[in-house]
């Protein structure tokens, strides 16, 4: 299960943020060959999805990710669910950061 962390966007803005990944001593975790992943949705079940863009900086343990202007403008305002994955050279997929996404309205057009 990935670490719970709720996000607020405000739409029509361009939206980016990061997370760094510690392993169990609470050292940064080495992220060389992994990539990252992540969606947003209506809901769990929904087929439609929102994806960010998801870097992996391999030798801070960091994942950076983030939404265009362009894309949280399309997103109605309202509650969604995320999640960041990511994948490590293997093919073996761990959770790392989910939680529910509010996307506020925007007034200026």
């Amino acid at each position: 299960m990935g670490t719970k962390a709720n996000l607020i966007i405000d739409q029509g803005t361009t939206f980016s943020t990061s997370v760094t990944i510690l392993d169990t001593d609470g050292d940064v975790t080495n992220l060389n060959n992994y990539t990252g992943a992540g969606q947003i949705r209506k809901h769990y079940t929904s087929s439609n999805a929102t994806s960010f863009h998801v870097t992996v900086v391999s030798n801070t343990g960091t994942v950076e990710f983030g939404l265009s202007a362009n894309t949280t403008q399309s997103l109605a305002a309202g509650r969604y669910v995320y999640d960041i994955e990511l994948t490590d050279a293997v093919g073996d997929v761990s959770r790392v950061l989910e939680g529910i996404v509010t996307i506020t309205p925007s007034v200026t057009r």
